[in-house]
């Protein structure tokens, strides 16, 4: 049955090529990235080929990704300073950040789609020593290509929420032999490491999140700051929301707004005024939530438009990408996107080490462990949904002392959990030294 699954899947895999030519072009229309070099999707390329035992391969899917694998690339070229990598991502967004990460000698392209055929000239062209797989990038064929080369592939920074455990064990014919074939894999939590183990993976350390040891932009920070005291009210923002997260907010703030007996543009509520900061998870989803918060009657003053500093409306709206330190240090508190609908939330790290806290909704189940120790240490609120979210941060902009808290709870929150890069490049020296 097993064998019968795997053939199945390939040819699936091949079969959905001319389909995911398709999305791409489609996805090209609005993110421009998606059309930049199409053909490496299917293994083939305009790089020359490499000679083995040259590259390490770091697989960062997306943004989120790419923004820790720069974390671990630190601590693996302060380790091992000559270090050439071969840098893959899915994503638009993943590929654009991942190229400020490059050094001489190193070469970024995208995945190859996990069929047979892609893989193995994936493969053979570049001939890495290792692969570093990011928190979740499990791929059937990738990882049976790797074994029949006789490249290792480490799962690094590793993550398995309960829902994607459950999706994986339907599919076990295909997912254990995948989890199985992995070299090793070093977990984020014991609660990771357990439902990776139950799908056969061999979990050889549990380290904690590499995104703790990865710094805000200091300068974003300082101009976060001189922003929002300059501004003399405080700061709510919608950290990377997601799609029905935005629509349900506007609706409460408004709403609010109107049962205080305030202007729409959200003055006077409870005797102070607050600015209201929106930050789409998705770039090409900015118009869509501009046009939003016009329907509703508000205003709209695009970072993108700001000549030094925020324009006043009553909707700031943060349409630029690898700003977060910025937003997150112009804000008083923040509600984690999409953790108000089923989409498993996003991760709060970035916040925390910003001193900003965060209120969270219901759905966090992509980042449960660390939800629970930010709730535990007080840098964050779980709330049942968005009314009550905005009303709990409506009480908090209003106390000042209890912000302030929050904001200390936050640093030493991510202060505590430090350290995973160093046990991470401990533990891959079994890999590349020598």
């Amino acid at each position: 049955m097993e064998a019968f699954i795997r053939k199945l899947y390939a040819l699936l895999m091949w079969g959905a090529q001319p389909f995911l030519r398709r999305k791409l072009m489609r996805r090209g229309q609005t993110e421009a990235g998606y059309l930049e070099a199409v053909d490496e999707r299917f293994g083939f390329y305009t790089q020359p080929p490499e000679p083995r035992s040259e590259l390490v391969w770091v697989h960062a899917v997306s943004l989120g990704e790419t923004r820790t694998a720069s974390v671990l690339l630190d601590a693996l070229r302060a380790r091992w300073p000559g270090l050439r990598v071969l840098l893959t991502h899915g994503t638009a967004t993943g590929r654009a950040e991942g190229s400020g990460l490059l050094r001489a000698g190193d070469v970024q392209v995208w995945q190859p789609w996990d069929s047979d055929a892609a893989v193995g000239r994936f493969f053979a062209h570049f001939q890495p020593r290792l692969g570093l797989l990011l928190e979740t990038e499990v791929w059937p064929n990738t990882v049976a290509g790797a074994r029949a080369r006789g490249v290792p592939l480490a799962l690094v920074n590793a993550r398995l929420s309960d829902k994607s455990l459950q999706q994986a064990a339907r599919m076990a014919p295909l997912s254990r032999p995948a989890y199985a074939g992995l070299a090793a894999v070093y977990a984020q939590t014991e609660s990771d490491a357990a439902r990776l183990r139950e799908l056969g993976a061999t979990v050889q350390g549990v380290f904690g999140n590499l995104k703790f040891d990865a710094a805000p932009d200091a300068a974003q920070q300082a101009q976060g700051r001189r922003w929002r005291e300059a501004l003399a009210q405080p700061v709510l923002m919608l950290a990377s929301s997601r799609e029905g997260e935005e629509a349900d907010f506007l609706r409460q703030i408004v709403a609010l707004a109107l049962s205080e007996r305030a202007l729409l543009a959200m003055n006077k509520i409870a005797g102070k005024s607050f600015q209201v900061l929106i930050v789409p998870r998705h770039p090409q989803r900015f118009d869509e939530v501009q046009a939003l918060a016009e329907k509703h009657g508000l205003t709209v003053s695009r970072r993108s438009a700001w000549k030094g500093e925020p324009q006043a409306a009553d909707v700031w709206l943060g349409d630029s990408l690898g700003e977060m330190a910025l937003y997150y240090a112009m804000s008083d508190v923040a509600l984690l996107g999409g953790s108000f609908a089923p989409l498993g939330g996003q991760n709060l790290i970035e916040a925390a080490a910003c001193a900003c806290p965060v209120i969270m909704g219901p759905h966090t189940f992509n980042f449960a462990d660390v939800s629970d120790l930010a709730q535990a240490a007080g840098a964050a609120r779980r709330v049942a949904d968005m009314a009550e979210a905005v009303r709990s941060a409506r009480a908090l902009l209003s106390r000042p002392d209890t912000q302030q808290a929050g904001a200390a709870a936050s640093l030493r929150f991510a202060a505590q959990h430090r350290g995973t890069a160093a046990s991470t490049v401990a533990a891959l020296a079994h890999f590349l030294d020598g």
